[in-house]
């Protein structure tokens, strides 16, 4: 197994994720700092384990099971418990405990639409209102870098990688264009819903023959959008992103639909639309 394959068939953005669970268990849970900072490696380690199918979907989970199983104290257990069940990777049983979600197609397709939808919205109001010239800057150097990447003929695992990460940072820049705290609190609380990342299905295309072509359509969705920004094109930069979502939607179906990639743990986590009861 590449390291591709073995790191990324969580398909999350644990980067961005990791900065934002850091900050909410430390500060939103009160804790003291030493409980906090277990609190967090105990959530960052479940979650790996959930992803990465050792814990499947329809596992019942106790806090003593995690407690002996990581050898944290009960504490911050309980803490990454809770925080996991507002992810949305797991559910609270009424009779105590956690049970691991099972997630339908329709689920992850609508918090993929919903997050195209928000950074429509924000690339508007960005085009609207104005952007500075070194933010435009910053983000076109940005798309120059995937540019580079994408030069090549064929693309190795650290290429995609690289990708993700570029993708990633692009993304954020473009959030943060419109200046608006309310909706960026909100397409953060969408990101962090299981598979809606915009990089949350990419890296499942890295054997795929389409997969480079599937990239350069998305990036040339990345410069029309910077460009409509720059051009003061509010109607224009929304439409772009909310046709860019699409990219992620079809990901999902591909996914879903090749026998290899729908038995990766994460993609396991999912449920085919047709086969729910």
């Amino acid at each position: 197994m590449s390291y591709l394959s073995f790191n990324l068939t969580t398909v999350y953005n644990f980067d961005e994720m990791n900065k934002r669970t850091s900050g909410l268990n430390v500060n939103s849970l009160a804790l003291p700092e030493p409980v906090a900072s277990q609190g967090v490696k105990a959530q960052l380690r479940l979650r790996e384990m959930i992803l990465g199918g050792e814990m499947p979907n329809g596992m019942r989970i106790t806090e003593l099971a995690i407690v002996e199983k990581l050898g944290i104290s009960r504490t911050p257990i309980r803490a990454a418990l809770a925080r996991l069940e507002q992810e949305g990777l797991l559910e609270a049983l009424s009779k105590g405990g956690y049970v691991v979600r099972t997630f339908s197609e329709r689920d992850v397709s609508e918090s993929i639409e919903l997050r195209g939808t928000l950074e429509g919205l924000l690339a508007r109001l960005a085009a609207e209102r104005g952007v500075a010239d070194d933010s435009l800057t910053l983000a076109r150097g940005c798309l120059e870098e995937i540019d580079a990447v994408l030069s090549k003929a064929a693309l190795d695992d650290e290429a995609f990688l690289r990708y993700v990460t570029l993708n990633q940072k692009f993304h954020n820049l473009l959030g943060d264009m419109a200046q608006s705290t309310v909706i960026a609190r909100e397409l953060e609380r969408v990101v962090n819903l299981p598979f809606a990342s915009p990089s949350a299905f990419v890296v499942l295309q890295a054997n795929s023959p389409q997969a480079r072509d599937m990239l350069i359509v998305a990036q040339h969705q990345h410069w029309q959008v910077l460009d409509a920004i720059g051009q003061r094109e509010g109607a224009r930069a929304e439409a772009i992103m909310r046709e860019h979502s699409r990219l992620a939607r079809r990901n999902l179906r591909e996914a879903l639909e090749n026998h290899h990639l729908s038995q990766m743990p994460g993609v396991r986590l999912i449920q085919k639309q047709g086969a729910e009861k």
